[in-house]
C-alpha cells in the first residue's frame, strides 16, 4: 500500500504544486495551463515525464473534463442538466467511485474491487487530500481521477451552477 498526498497552495497563481509521498518527497508535479485555452493539467512523474493529462472541453454547454493516462483516454468527467444541485457524471472503463467525491471522501473502485482511497485532510491550510494506493499499477489512474474531481470542484465554485 502506498500513501501519496496532495496539497494546494492557497492563492497560487501558477497552478503549480506537487504530490508527496508518505516520506513527504516530491512524488508528482501538477501544472495547469494558467490562462490558456483549453484548460489542461499535466502531471509528471519524478523524471518530469508526462504520465496524466486532464482536459476541460471546449465549447460545451455543460462542463466537460477528459482524463488521459499514458496517452489513453479512461476517465470522462461530465456535469448533468440539474436545477436544484450541481450533478455529475463519471464514465470510466472499469472504474468506479464510492462515496462523497465532492467532499474527497470517497474509495476508488475497479471491476468491483476497492484500489484506492481518498481522504480530505482537516486541519491544513488550502485544500489537502489522502490518497492510499491499493494496487501500485493503478497509481496514475487513481492520482488522475483525484486531480481531475479537484478540477472539477475548482470549476464549479468559479461558475455559476444550473
Amino acid at each position: 500500500m502506498k500513501q501519496l498526498y496532495i496539497k494546494q497552495k492557497v492563492f497560487s497563481l501558477s497552478e503549480k504544486f506537487t504530490v508527496k509521498d508518505q516520506d513527504e518527497k516530491d512524488a508528482y508535479y501538477v501544472e495547469g495551463s494558467f490562462m490558456k485555452v483549453p484548460k489542461t493539467f499535466s502531471i509528471m512523474n519524478q523524471d518530469r515525464e508526462e504520465v496524466a493529462l486532464i482536459t476541460k472541453k471546449v465549447l460545451s454547454f455543460l462542463p466537460t473534463f477528459f482524463v488521459e493516462v499514458n496517452g489513453e483516454e479512461v476517465v470522462t468527467i461530465k456535469k448533468e442538466l440539474s436545477f436544484l444541485k450541481a450533478k455529475y457524471s463519471i464514465d470510466a472503463a472499469g472504474i468506479e467511485v464510492e462515496g462523497n467525491w465532492m467532499d474527497m471522501n470517497f474509495h476508488v473502485l475497479h471491476k468491483g474491487r476497492v484500489v484506492g482511497e481518498v481522504g480530505k485532510e482537516w486541519f491544513s491550510w488550502g485544500d489537502s487530500y489522502r490518497v492510499q494506493i491499493l494496487e501500485e499499477e493503478l497509481e496514475s489512474v487513481i492520482l488522475a481521477l483525484v486531480i481531475a474531481i479537484d478540477c472539477v470542484k475548482a470549476d464549479q465554485s468559479n461558475t455559476a451552477t444550473f
